[in-house]
């Protein structure tokens, strides 16, 4: 067959449906857009939610923090009045005695300030400058009441820091500060942050191993079938496309492979179609050209003359139904066979196939015998149309039985309304498995008689046309019946 000589074009060095180069260019394109959609969206949901729950984690922890300090500041609000109401004259050395007794030293730090924003004395006993000071002190100075602070002093220190005016507002103890450092606060913080990102980056990567996963189980099979479906469309149907799976890409290669089965078959029986073709005209040609020659060399000899005009006439006959079979089957490819619809007398153009083939099968020692009806109905149908069915079938059974053989004609009218013509031979039959394919173009189930490969399928097409059918049953060796149903 000639598509097992074609080769590839040498600038598509293929190996084994693998090129290495085009799977680099596939897999770049499709891992790019999955880059850009899937995986892209995957990390802006993980930064946002990232970011969304070190604000939520900074929050509580920092809410957490001046709850904390203001809920001591509570705690010593109380005692200082206590000690106020009880006796005053003492209250200086209250003051000092439950700053130097502050028990959650390493939490806080608890401190009198004077009114003018001298610090007198802390629970640390480390005498701090001014510049620790913040706006909850003069926020307490200027309300008499309460201030609040979380920021960074002036050293750079994050604090949480609380201030109260007590009742001896104008002595060395006229505020009273609590000020937590946010440094362990900040530390577990970022410990929490550090966490959280460290598992969003195992989330995307997971994410990113899993999708090129993907990505490469589509890349390689679909480069794998492009690389192939190049093959085809060079013309080498020799490759096929292996099948690793049962899904849709699976499906996918099946499909393409039976594909190219039916394209390497229809090659194959196209080849064969043009050879036979060739054949089949050369034959006709160069008789009718030996013919010539020879009367044109014996332009006396009335009876060679005679005999080579019948022979011409015969062969130019066989050319011309080669011709319009092939001009018929042009047109059914291209969708512009037509019919000429009207009331057709069904028997008198079966009567004259029979007639036209009777001689013929005389003279190859066939008999013919064609059981002919009193009557059919009335068809609706094109007339030159079914003459030609007719004349294709009971040309093919004569064609294809042996001196001696036997071609039988009947017809029957089915309940059903329609017309059964069946045209049966005792020739060399058809196998079962040719007989799937014998109405298919191209095909031709003997290689050994003459023969387009193309009437029976013209011939199908025409009764289809006409709303009938063509069945062809056959066994080797026994022959083969056609029968043609047609509606009246």
């Amino acid at each position: 067959m000639e598509q097992s000589n074609r080769q590839p074009a040498a600038k598509e060095p293929f190996t084994d449906g693998q090129d290495q180069p085009v799977r680099k260019k596939a897999k770049a394109n499709i891992t790019r857009r999955w880059l850009l959609n899937n995986l892209g969206v995957s990390a802006i949901v993980l930064v946002v939610v990232a970011m969304t729950l070190s604000l939520i984690i900074s929050f509580y922890y920092m809410s957490s923090a001046g709850q904390y300090v203001t809920s001591q500041l509570s705690t010593v609000s109380g005692l200082l009045r206590q000690y106020y109401t009880d006796n005053p004259s003492t209250f200086a050395s209250q003051v000092r005695s439950l700053i130097q007794d502050w028990n959650p030293k390493d939490r806080a730090e608890l401190m009198a300030v004077s009114r003018d924003g001298k610090v007198t004395m802390t629970s640390s006993g480390f005498e701090p400058t001014r510049d620790i000071l913040a706006s909850d002190f003069y926020d307490a100075v200027d309300s008499g009441s309460t201030g609040f602070f979380r920021g960074r002093l002036p050293d750079g220190e994050r604090v949480v820091a609380v201030s109260m005016v007590t009742p001896d507002a104008a002595g060395d103890y006229a505020v009273i500060r609590i000020v937590s450092s946010l440094s362990r606060v900040d530390k577990h913080i970022r410990s929490y942050i550090v966490g959280i990102t460290l598992l969003c980056i195992a989330i995307l990567g997971l994410i990113f191993y899993q999708g090129m996963f993907f990505v490469n189980s589509i890349v390689i099979p679909v480069n794998r079938v492009g690389n192939t479906a190049r093959r085809y469309a060079d013309g080498d149907f020799s490759v096929r496309i292996p099948v690793d799976s049962d899904d849709e890409l699976g499906e996918l290669c099946k499909t393409i492979n039976k594909m190219a089965d039916n394209l390497s078959q229809s090659e194959a029986m196209k080849n064969e179609f043009i050879s036979s073709v060739s054949h089949e005209l050369r034959t006709p040609l160069t008789a009718i050209k030996g013919w010539a020659e020879t009367i044109e060399a014996m332009p006396d000899d009335a009876e060679m003359i005679q005999k080579g005009m019948r022979v011409i006439n015969s062969e130019t006959e066989r050319l011309s139904q080669m011709v319009e079979d092939l001009l018929d089957f042009s047109r059914m490819q291209n969708g512009k066979f037509t019919m000429e619809m009207s009331n057709v007398d069904i028997l008198a153009e079966l009567g004259d196939a029979v007639l036209i083939y009777t001689e013929k099968a005389k003279k190859e020692g066939i008999e013919l015998i064609y059981t002919e009806p009193a009557d059919l109905p009335i068809v609706h149908g094109d007339r030159n149309r079914l003459r030609q069915v007719f004349i294709n079938i009971i040309d093919n059974a004569i064609k294809y039985s042996e001196k001696g053989g036997l071609v039988t004609v009947t017809t029957a009218v089915t309940p059903d309304r329609f017309i059964q013509i069946e045209v049966a031979d005792n020739g060399c039959g058809i196998s079962e498995e040719d007989l799937k394919k014998v109405k298919q173009k191209f095909f031709r189930a003997n290689h050994i008689k003459r023969g387009s490969g193309i009437g029976l399928a013209v011939a199908d097409e025409i009764i289809s046309l006409h709303g009938g059918s063509v069945d062809i049953k056959s066994t080797i060796g026994k022959g083969t019946q056609v029968i043609i149903s047609i509606p009246y």
